[in-house]
């Protein structure tokens, strides 16, 4: 399969379009056209069995191509449950119980998995390592930094807005060391995400530290998410034939893209329905076509406080055209009085404590016509709530249980770098950035 350029359409293949990150005319890779598959076409049980089948045809022709099943145990080896709520017809899609407790390390050690054995086919080398920018806000750079810290050859910069994640998130962000440098970034995650794009279209400093993205924006980050919706979409149509809904919260639109991919390969998801925050730059495009990207507003549901989702441009390649758009998916804006509320009364009507992002998804279900909460839908959970537990507990009135995995990683000491939010401050950190690593 050869990859393109969301703007000039320029090709290049998989491990090229994985190293990269972002095409050198600041465009997102695409493949040249999506898979297609019948349901019963797809054998595989586990996430990484089916994750090995669906995405073999991005990988045909690719170096890779033979060791896609072995990256798929290696990365996808933690559970990913779809857990009932209300019989058949309302499930949750449990994406946190990775080493983060966020979705995001699904496609974080997806990636990893891949660039690792990527690294030599393209030619790089330990000695001068390549350098992985991230901006985050939130989930993206902790998952990013656990999936490749300590891997040879790679460093990690992580950028994040001061003051606009949550205490526990930021740990997890400036607690690593060795490979990977947290900066603390005086502005917004649009500023993060401006300063990151920045440096990918300067040549120079392209070059002088070998740059890759592992932001959604990276291809590799995103065909996992793609895996598993096809794999909750899947495991549910077996046990209830039918196809679910999906309601996916989302900021950057990595994870909706990913499951409108999914859809349009023929997994069978009924119809996709996007969450976001007071952020409202998606549904008001729905609204008015109109696409006007602004500052991010800060939110209870801070992962999702993204003002120009990057992703947007994936998905208007796949459909160009507006009416076909607004056919495909839908977007509802969430306030934070509202997930307030909608985190107070799931603890009482299911047992289940979400965090603030997976509430947008359940207060987008329970306003859907009555017609269409009769069918079935899954909606995705995406961190753990003990990551947002200064939101959660006061909501809920008790403490929230810490995964393991998270608490070890809050016994960890931490460090970062101021950094002003400015293209020249990130290259004049990364240029002071000693590659002794």
């Amino acid at each position: 399969m050869r990859f393109l350029s969301t703007r000039s359409r320029a090709e290049t293949d998989l491990v090229d379009a994985v190293m990269q990150g972002l095409a050198p005319d600041g465009g997102l890779y695409v493949p040249d056209a999506l898979p297609r598959f019948a349901p019963d076409e797809v054998r595989g049980e586990t996430l990484a069995e089916i994750a090995a089948e669906v995405l073999a045809p991005f990988f045909a022709g690719s170096p890779l191509e033979g060791a896609l099943p072995e990256i798929c145990r290696d990365a996808l080896d933690f559970p990913v449950p779809l857990k009932p709520l209300v019989g058949g017809k309302l499930a949750v899609l449990e994406l946190f119980h990775g080493p983060t407790a966020a979705f995001k390390d699904v496609g974080a050690r997806f990636l990893a998995a891949v660039m690792e054995r990527a690294l030599p086919i393209a030619g790089f080398d330990s000695a001068r390592p390549v350098t992985i920018l991230v901006a985050t806000s939130g989930d993206t750079g902790g998952a990013v930094a656990a999936a490749f810290h300590g891997r040879r050859g790679i460093r990690i910069g992580v950028l994040f807005p001061k003051g606009q994640v949550s205490p526990r998130q930021q740990h997890q962000l400036t607690c690593w060391g060795g490979n990977v440098r947290a900066f603390e970034v005086d502005g917004s995650f649009d500023d993060c995400q401006a300063m990151v794009k920045a440096a990918f279209v300067d040549p120079s400093l392209k070059a002088r530290h070998r740059l890759t993205a592992a932001n959604s924006i990276n291809l590799g980050r995103l065909l996992p998410q793609v895996a598993y919706h096809a794999a909750a979409s899947l495991w549910h149509f077996r046990a209830h034939g039918d196809a679910a809904g999906f309601i996916v919260p989302t900021g950057n639109l990595g994870n909706g893209v990913a499951s409108i991919w999914a859809k349009a390969m023929g997994m069978p998801i009924r119809e996709v329905v996007l969450a976001v925050n007071a952020n409202r730059t998606i549904p008001d495009f729905l609204a008015t076509g109109d696409w006007q990207p602004r500052p991010s507003v800060r939110t209870l549901a801070s992962a999702m406080d993204v003002g120009n989702p990057s992703n947007m441009e994936r998905l208007r390649d796949l459909l160009p055209d507006l009416e076909d758009l607004r056919a495909a998916v839908e977007a509802y804006p969430v306030d934070d009085e509202q997930i307030e509320k909608q985190i107070a009364q799931d603890a009482e009507r299911f047992g289940e404590v979400w965090c603030p992002h997976t509430a947008t998804g359940f207060w987008v279900y329970d306003h859907l016509p009555a017609p269409r909460r009769s069918a079935s839908w899954i909606v995705c959970a995406t961190a753990h709530p003990a990551k947002f537990e200064s939101i959660v507990e006061p909501i809920v009135g008790r403490a929230v249980d810490m995964p393991p995995a998270l608490a070890e990683l809050l016994e960890r000491p931490t460090a970062s770098i101021a950094l002003e939010p400015t293209a020249a401050a990130l290259a004049k950190a990364l240029d002071e950035w000693p590659y002794r690593i």
